[in-house]
């Protein structure tokens, strides 16, 4: 897109009816012009910093004039609020959904969660760094929601892994350990991924592997045989599977009271 198009695009003021649909969603055209927005804003607070990026900065990048992009966003605050809500809030009530999902079982839960993680880490990798770095420049309200959306993702990754081991198709590990560890690997993306890079797989190839990748690091094996020979090696299988008898009586003894 040419930079005349995107102040074409973004200058042309809508109109009050033409500013959402009747669903009361933004409109195709305000949702093109606020992904541009988010994505030049994202660039250049992570080049300049937050402190020396200013809304005209922002407004050349994208190509249009500073007034215009007044009509979408008042302040430079709202702005890296509003990218932090669209970071934050979909997906967090996403993940929340696909938890509740008892039709599915835990492997497809859990396999679900890390695909949507990962995908928006491979798709907007620099709004996420940006979210990671911008934490102390947040409002204490929107700092407050970010925080509650991880411990969210968190307490959601572990409830699917504990269900996982309670139905004996994952393997009896401490769940708040490998749940921390389903999150990095997701998280991590961010960094390592780039779109269209040497290995040429798109952010949806990336997490599809990655979604596999978490289940088969928890998920229970038929075969268990000691990794090494010996009884130590033997004994490490025996408290996997006390560890699982113990959940087992714990959750039951919760059941019956």
């Amino acid at each position: 897109m040419t930079k005349s198009t995107r102040k074409t695009a973004a200058e042309s003021t809508p109109t009050s009816g033409a500013k959402e649909t009747s669903a009361g969603r933004p409109s195709a055209r305000r949702e093109l012009v606020e992904n541009e927005m988010f994505e030049q804003a994202s660039r250049l607070f992570a080049e300049r910093g937050f402190a020396g990026t200013n809304l005209g900065d922002i407004a050349e990048a994208m190509g249009i004039t500073r007034p215009a992009l007044y009509y979408y966003v008042k302040s430079k605050d709202e702005l890296l609020a509003k990218l932090v809500e669209e970071m934050t809030e979909g997906p967090a009530t996403e993940i929340e959904a696909l938890a509740a999902d008892t039709a599915a079982d835990p492997s497809d839960r859990l396999r679900r969660i890390a695909h949507l993680i990962t995908l928006q880490r491979a798709s907007q990798p620099s709004r996420f760094q940006l979210l990671l770095r911008s934490e102390a420049d947040l409002p204490p309200a929107v700092a407050e929601a970010q925080r509650a959306a991880q411990r969210g993702t968190l307490r959601h990754l572990i409830q699917v892994i504990d269900e996982g081991v309670l139905k004996g198709q994952f393997r009896p590990v401490e769940t708040r350990t490998a749940a921390l560890a389903v999150a990095g690997m997701c998280n991590w993306v961010a960094w390592w991924y780039h779109p269209g890079g040497e290995h040429g797989q798109s952010p949806e190839d990336v997490a599809d592997q990655i979604a596999e990748l978490t289940v088969a690091m928890v998920q229970q094996t038929t075969l268990r045989t000691p990794d090494t020979p010996g009884p130590k090696a033997a004994l490490a299988l025996l408290r996997q599977d006390l560890d699982y008898l113990e959940r087992t009586l714990d959750e039951q003894t919760r059941d019956d009271s």
